[in-house]
Order: C-alpha cells, then sequence, then structure tokens
C-alpha cells in the first residue's frame, strides 16, 4: 500500500508575521549559483570584476518587475477589477519571459553606456541564465504549482522519480505532470552543451542564440502540458507563442549574421 505524506511547507520559515517561502529562497540560490559561474567567466574574457555586480543590480530587480507587469498583462481581466492585487506580487503571478525580456533590456542598455559589446556579454552570461532557471523551477516545485495534466501514481513511479517528489506531485486528491522537473532538466541538458560549446569557440553572439533557441523549443513542448498557462486570445497559449517567435527570430539573426558580419569576432577574441 502507498503511502501518501503531507506535502512540503511552502514556508520555510516565518520572523514574526513575515513569511519566508522556499520559492524566495530557491530563486535566490539560483542566482547566487548563476553569479558565480558567470562571474568567473567575466573575468577570465577580460571584464572587471564588478562588472557583473553592477550589472545585476539593475538587472534582478528590473527583472522582477518585468515578470509581474508581464503577468499582470496577461491576467488584466482579472487585475483591472482588482488593481489593488497589482503590486502584491508575495500571492504570486510571475512570469520569466517577463523577466528574460527585462533582464535582456536592461543588458542591452548597460552595455551600450559602458561601451561594452552585447554579445559578447550575453554569450558568458548564457549557461549562467540557465543555471538560474534550472534552479528557479524547484521553486515552483515546492508550491506545488507550473504543474502538467493528471497522471496516475503509477506513471510517477515508472519515470523511477523519488517519494518525495511522487508526493509532492499529489496536490487536491490527484497525481499531475511534474512539468517543472522536465523543464529542469531540459534546462541543465542546455547548461552541460553550452558550457561545450565555448570550447568550440563559436561566433560572437551565438552562445546567447543557441540559448534562446534551446530553451524557447523545450519551453514551447512542456508548456502545452501545463495546466495553468497564460493564455493569449482563445486556446493560444502566449508562451507557445513566445517560443516560436523567438526560435525564428533567434535563427534569422543567426543566419544573418554569419553572412553579414566581417571579420568574424569568436567567443575566445579578447
Amino acid at each position: 500500500m502507498n503511502i501518501i505524506l503531507q506535502a512540503i511547507d511552502p514556508v520555510a520559515f516565518s520572523l514574526g508575521s513575515l513569511e519566508v517561502r522556499w520559492y524566495g529562497i530557491i530563486i535566490a540560490l539560483g542566482i547566487v549559483l548563476a553569479f558565480i559561474v558567470a562571474q568567473r567567466e567575466m573575468v577570465k574574457r577580460g571584464f572587471h570584476q564588478d562588472y557583473l555586480t553592477d550589472l545585476l543590480i539593475w538587472a534582478v530587480p528590473l527583472a522582477i518587475v518585468g515578470a509581474r507587469i508581464y503577468y499582470v498583462i496577461f491576467k488584466w481581466d482579472f487585475y483591472s477589477q482588482h488593481p489593488e492585487k497589482i503590486i502584491q506580487v508575495w500571492n504570486g503571478g510571475i512570469a520569466i519571459h517577463g523577466a528574460l525580456i527585462a533582464s535582456f533590456l536592461t543588458a542591452y542598455f548597460f552595455t551600450k553606456k559602458r561601451n561594452s559589446s552585447f554579445w559578447k556579454v550575453t554569450d558568458i552570461v548564457a549557461p549562467s541564465i540557465l543555471i538560474g532557471q534550472t534552479v528557479g523551477r524547484w521553486g515552483n516545485f515546492m508550491n506545488q504549482e507550473a504543474h502538467g495534466g493528471e497522471v496516475t501514481r503509477t506513471f510517477l513511479e515508472n519515470l523511477k522519480l523519488p517519494e518525495w517528489i511522487i508526493n509532492q506531485m499529489y496536490i487536491e486528491g490527484s497525481y499531475y505532470h511534474p512539468t517543472f522537473l522536465y523543464e529542469s532538466i531540459w534546462n541543465l541538458i542546455g547548461v552541460i552543451i553550452l558550457i561545450l560549446l565555448r570550447k568550440v569557440n563559436l561566433l560572437r553572439g551565438e552562445m546567447f542564440l543557441f540559448y534562446l533557441t534551446w530553451y524557447s523549443v523545450g519551453r514551447f513542448f512542456i508548456e502545452g502540458m501545463r495546466t495553468d498557462s497564460l493564455y493569449l486570445i482563445g486556446d493560444l497559449r502566449t508562451a507557445q507563442v513566445v517560443s516560436l517567435v523567438t526560435i525564428v527570430i533567434a535563427i534569422s539573426i543567426f543566419i544573418y549574421r554569419r553572412i553579414t558580419v566581417k571579420p568574424a569576432v569568436r567567443y575566445q577574441d579578447k
């Protein structure tokens, strides 16, 4: 007989009336790990040791704002009726695509201000972005969110998942696809490939374009399994549309730059 354990409490600990949630701790851990990996490569590639810190001071808070704005836009039917809830990010409601858009825009203007190459910087941090996303999805696990449709316990056992993951996927009487795990694994594979691609010494910008394509392909298919998607029109899932557009743009830029960029600066070039 299978014993279903109690779900993990999403609140890690409390400080008086302040609840510190696992979601926030895991997101912070992802940022720290991403920073450590990127910082070493930034210095190796000739950047000042404070460059990445200065960038993140702007990028992290703006990413949170961007993630919230993106979510609110696609849930405007609700928030237009409850405007006081727009700033209540602690009650949930952020979207990774909004965070990425805000972060990339921040990086673009920051690199222009510092007279450095946007492509060089984004190539260096591409693996770290995926590290943050790999770790961050476990915050969804702790909250029992971002899961897929209903499945049987047998299905999850056949995936050879440990009991603590299977039990956490038991939500209100049913088991669900651990889509957070699918995406986390997909992102981790992408991290490994990107780190290996550093040795290949691709043209500058292509590491970042690979990241955009890799993440978007995985997100497109995994999003189709989720039950909590944001929708553009009718049954058209916003994340899938954004993923397809991103793939087309990334591949188009790759081809265009391969044809037109002369001389071709490579990743390891100073």
